[in-house]
């Protein structure tokens, strides 16, 4: 399917870099059939050496490269680069990662009729264990959309979703690895505190937040289920437990995840074409 595709990236930045890494390990594509364009060389210069990928510091000249362009550029500048690009598309798939961007507003500034996808991978991705949700737009098919999947596969698990549930998913996969480096250094703090050295801390409390994901993944049991094995009667497990409820933690997380959808509909709005 990707065989004699060509990818464009408008934007060459670390999300871009980890998908394209993600595209030729799996061996999607070659080297030969990416372009990725920025307008800082030392980054290009970066690309090209450790991928051998070509590199190009004009956005039109990778989108006329492209059978598929990815966007991969910060939603701030969306409204300078769509039109510059808009002219050098012809029958390309284009493919946003840019969170809060709705897929009307990216239709709106390029030719009518133009097949978009819209993304949102997490930053777990950089080492092969993220979550995109992708949702096509009013012009792509489903065929499009087995080429997005294709492109993210190497990236981690993938979640074909409707546009409004997107925020929904900023919110929870989106924010949710800044949430989770927080749970693993307050539990760091504790074990430092109970006396156990920073490293030490660290490590464990790190492998226990993976190996608790993993064993839920695999396994498919409920995580309340997996909790009441580790809580036993009257035991170390269930008094803490006792203290992350009076503390509030299961209304805290549902609150972080509600504010940081919140705020990506809002984003969109601003987004949005008038």
């Amino acid at each position: 399917m990707l065989e004699n595709k060509n990818i464009g990236f408008v934007g060459a930045g670390i999300m871009a870099g980890t998908i394209a890494e993600g595209m030729l390990a799996a061996g999607a594509v070659t080297p030969a059939q990416i372009m990725m364009a920025d307008p800082r060389q030392d980054r290009l210069d970066e690309l090209a050496t450790e991928f051998g990928v070509s590199t190009t510091r004009d956005n039109r000249e990778a989108a006329e490269f492209a059978d598929v362009l990815m966007l991969a550029t910060k939603p701030q500048v969306f409204a300078r680069v769509l039109p510059e690009i808009a002219g050098s598309l012809e029958d390309t798939l284009v493919v946003s990662i840019a969170a809060g961007v709705p897929v009307a507003a990216i239709e709106a500034r390029l030719p009518t009729g133009t097949r978009v996808v819209r993304t949102m991978p997490n930053t777990p991705s950089l080492v092969g264990a993220g979550a995109t949700a992708i949702a096509k737009g009013s012009h792509a098919s489903d065929d499009d959309l087995e080429i997005v999947k294709r492109l993210f596969d190497a990236l981690g698990i993938i979640e074909v979703l409707s546009e409004a549930q997107l925020d929904a998913v900023t919110g929870l996969s989106g924010s949710g690895p800044a949430f989770i480096f927080v749970i693993i250094e307050a539990l760091s703090d504790a074990g430092v505190k109970m006396g156990l050295h920073r490293r030490t801390a660290q490590k464990l409390a790190a492998q226990t937040v993976y190996g608790s994901a993993k064993l839920l993944i695999e396994t498919g049991d409920h995580p309340g289920q997996l909790k009441d094995m580790v809580a036993s009667p009257g035991g170390t497990t269930i008094a803490g437990l006792h203290t992350l409820e009076s503390g509030g933690l299961r209304t805290t997380l549902i609150n972080a995840v509600e504010t940081a959808t919140r705020r990506s509909e809002e984003l969109g709005a601003e987004y949005s074409i008038d």
